[in-house]
C-alpha cells in the first residue's frame, strides 16, 4: 500500500509537467461562433502550433498573431484581445529593421474552401512562467495578409477569428 502511494505521488509531477507541456485555443469568429481549434505543444526551443480554422476568406493568405490579452469579445470585433503579444518591446514584422516581436507568425493560406490548416512553429514564445509566456493570451486570424512592416500591425486588417490559449 504505501509502495503504491509512493508510486502514485512521484507520478503527479510527470503529470503535471506533461499537461503544462501542451494548450488548447478554440477559435471564435466575428459571429460568436465557434470556427475552429488550436492545439499548442511546448518544445525545446518555442511552440508548435497546429490549428484549423472554418468560415474564412478562401483562397486567400490571412494574418496569425499572439494577442497580449486572452479575451475573445465578438461584440467588440475582438479588440478585447489587445495589441500584438510584444514582452521585447520590438518593432512589428519580421521585415522592420527592429523587428520581429514575439506575436509575430508568418501569414497563412486559407485554401478555398474557406479553411485554413496549419502548423507554425515560433521561437519566439513559450508556453508558461516566463516574460514571453503565452498561456491566457490570444491568437488571431485578421482579413488579410501582414505586410511585415507597418508599425504597429502590419496593415492587417479586420479581426475574423481569436482564441484564448488554455
Amino acid at each position: 500500500m504505501i509502495a503504491l502511494l509512493a508510486l502514485s505521488l512521484a507520478a503527479t509531477p510527470a503529470i503535471a509537467q506533461s499537461s503544462s507541456q501542451t494548450a488548447i485555443a478554440n477559435f471564435i469568429g466575428k459571429d460568436g461562433k465557434e470556427t475552429g481549434r488550436a492545439s499548442l505543444t511546448a518544445a525545446k526551443a518555442g511552440v508548435l502550433i497546429e490549428l484549423e480554422v472554418t468560415g474564412l476568406p478562401p483562397g486567400k493568405w490571412v494574418a496569425f498573431h499572439v494577442h497580449e490579452t486572452g479575451k475573445c469579445d465578438a461584440a467588440d470585433h475582438h479588440e478585447s484581445a489587445g495589441k500584438h503579444f510584444n514582452p521585447g518591446e520590438t518593432e512589428h514584422g519580421f521585415l522592420a529593421a527592429n523587428g520581429p516581436h514575439a506575436g509575430d507568425m508568418p501569414n497563412q493560406y486559407v485554401g478555398s474552401d474557406g479553411v485554413l490548416r496549419a502548423q507554425v512553429f515560433n521561437t519566439m514564445v513559450v508556453l508558461d512562467n516566463a516574460k514571453n509566456g503565452i498561456r491566457g493570451r490570444a491568437l488571431m486570424i485578421h482579413e488579410n495578409s501582414d505586410d511585415n512592416r507597418s508599425q504597429p500591425s502590419g496593415d492587417a486588417g479586420a479581426r475574423l477569428a481569436c482564441a484564448v490559449i488554455e
